[in-house]
């Protein structure tokens, strides 16, 4: 399913693994790999229109015109803590591209992002930007991260989930209508603690042990 603002990625490999994630009996082990592997077929969708510019080189037969990626090296945001598990996927397909992390945790009160901390690479004006946070629930906590990557000039930036919630999708629409969003799943709802419905739990503490 795409939209201008919403992209879900429904291919097989990427709902078989999903699959496998969502069930609460699969290991800390098992849950990260998984994540990592879904990061690097989710990578491919998210980057599917970046620019490209035409390069004079030598095969071994003849010279010709072939694509390559344009301007600077783009930027992965890790949006902590869980953004790390979807970060080193995508590091596999793109281990070029240069790193920040935005450090933000919800308060459990008011539903609300507290900022903790912020690194970003220089001339994000320059480069596209992918911020990775694998659960897009309320969307308040990806609006922030947005606003401070906006902020620190950036332009052209996308965002990587792996679930998503109608309400954290309209939140963003709301905020950043010129933010692209690709996921997994669009899941049903969240529940009265903002967890994503059916969703897979907490993706941070499922991936780190951690409670």
């Amino acid at each position: 399913m795409t939209h201008p603002h919403l992209t879900v990625v429904d291919h097989p490999l990427i709902q078989h693994k999903l699959t496998l994630m969502r069930d609460k009996g699969t290991s800390t082990a098992s849950f990260r790999q998984l994540l990592r592997e879904i990061s690097l077929l989710l990578a491919y969708e998210v980057t599917r229109d970046l620019p490209v510019t035409m390069k004079t080189i030598e095969t071994p037969l003849q010279e010709m015109e072939s694509p390559v990626l344009r301007g600077k090296k783009l930027a992965l945001i890790s949006i902590l803590r869980a953004g790390n598990g979807l970060l080193d996927g995508v590091l596999e397909l793109i281990p070029a591209a240069r790193v920040g992390f935005v450090g933000l945790y919800r308060d459990e009160a008011t539903l609300e992002p507290v900022q903790y901390y912020f690194k970003a690479p220089k001339d994000l004006g320059d480069r596209a930007v992918i911020a990775v946070d694998p659960m897009l629930a309320t969307g308040n906590s990806s609006a922030a991260a947005v606003d401070l990557l906006k902020g620190a000039g950036a332009t052209d930036i996308r965002f990587l989930c792996l679930l998503a919630a109608p309400e954290g999708v309209a939140r963003m629409k709301e905020a950043h209508p010129d933010v692209r969003i690709v996921t997994a799943a669009l899941d049903d709802r969240l529940n009265e603690k903002g967890y994503i419905l059916p969703g897979l739990g907490d993706a941070g503490d499922r991936m780190f042990g951690t409670k």
